[in-house]
């Protein structure tokens, strides 16, 4: 059986509980922290070490090959998430160098610019030393020529504010994209439109956001579709299809994403599974069952790593 219905699909900015949510109102990152902060042993308060696992975690993410996720592993990390108060400038660094959304890693690196401009000569050397190591070691080229410019610019606001201005231009008209579809989503729900043109539309509206809209929010919106029993299992199995024709990288967390889906369709899991098996191959098909499994928590990092190495997967 399916699990109960969602509630209706969201907007980005609007709260959200539970995997991929959007926007500010979504749970914090460090979200597992404490109510009342308490020192333990190393000295750091419950929220100090909340955050430390942050940075740790997205080392981690780094490690495997993955996109970014909050601490508890419940949603992707979105741009928004760095216009909220209280991420620490270690988790923001690593964001902006590690990220596989070049959005967000770009959105990263704006907090740690603006912390810069507030500071004294000597504390701005960190941060100017800290610009040129994601200068070399990040994988965006464009964080790379992002965070020289500020770097060249001595962290001045006006260059601040033209990146970020750069940034909403890529994002703005994505989201309106997406607003624009879950209309379409809705329709597909009230059985107004058949599966044929809800196909199409969403092959247009993949094409239309790739690259241009947080990896996070695009994942949501597969999480709602593949969650709801008002969407035809039959539309579940052709949207299966297209996310076996992706990338690997993002067909990978897609694919992970609909077998670790609390209460899925035991019918949509043994499909997923069958074309995973004999569409892509065993390397692929072990990867996604190390990650499925590291999702559900049945196996740590540590024990994937030992793995890919016993079985010669890069």
């Amino acid at each position: 059986m399916e699990r109960h219905d969602p509630p209706p699909l969201l907007k980005p900015g609007e709260p959200a509980n539970g995997r991929n949510a959007t926007g500010l109102a979504a749970p914090p990152m460090g979200s597992t922290a404490p109510q009342s902060p308490t020192t333990g042993e190393s000295g750091l308060t419950g929220v100090q070490q909340a955050q430390k696992d942050l940075a740790d975690h997205f080392l981690a993410c780094s490690k495997l090959g993955r996109y970014l996720t909050v601490e508890d592993g419940s949603r992707f990390v979105i741009t928004d998430d760095f216009r909220a108060t209280g991420i620490i400038p270690a988790a923001s660094a690593v964001a902006a160098i590690y990220s596989k959304d070049f959005l967000v890693a770009q959105a990263a690196l704006l907090p740690l610019s603006e912390g810069a401009q507030k500071m004294a000569p000597r504390q701005r050397e960190k941060y100017e030393r800290l610009f040129a190591l994601i200068e070399e070691e990040a994988l965006s080229d464009t964080v790379k020529a992002s965070a020289q410019a500020i770097r060249a610019a001595h962290f001045r606001a006006a260059e601040i504010r033209a990146i970020e201005a750069e940034l909403g231009d890529k994002l703005s008209p994505a989201r309106l994209r997406y607003r624009e579809f879950l209309g379409v989503v809705k329709k597909l729900m009230d059985r107004k439109v058949t599966a044929g043109p809800f196909l199409d539309e969403f092959r247009a509206f993949t094409q239309d956001v790739a690259g241009r809209l947080d990896f996070g929010i695009y994942s949501f919106c597969l999480d709602r579709l593949f969650g709801s029993v008002r969407v035809p299992m039959k539309v579940k199995k052709l949207l299966v299809l297209e996310i076996l024709k992706y990338p690997p990288l993002i067909r990978r967390e897609l694919l992970t994403n609909i077998l670790a889906f609390p209460g899925q369709a035991q019918d949509l899991l043994e499909f997923v599974k069958y074309m995973v098996e004999t569409e892509l191959g065993k390397t692929a098909a072990i990867e996604i069952e190390l990650l499925e499994a590291f999702k559900l928590r049945r196996l740590t990092v540590d024990d994937i790593e030992g793995s890919l190495a016993a079985g010669g997967v890069a």
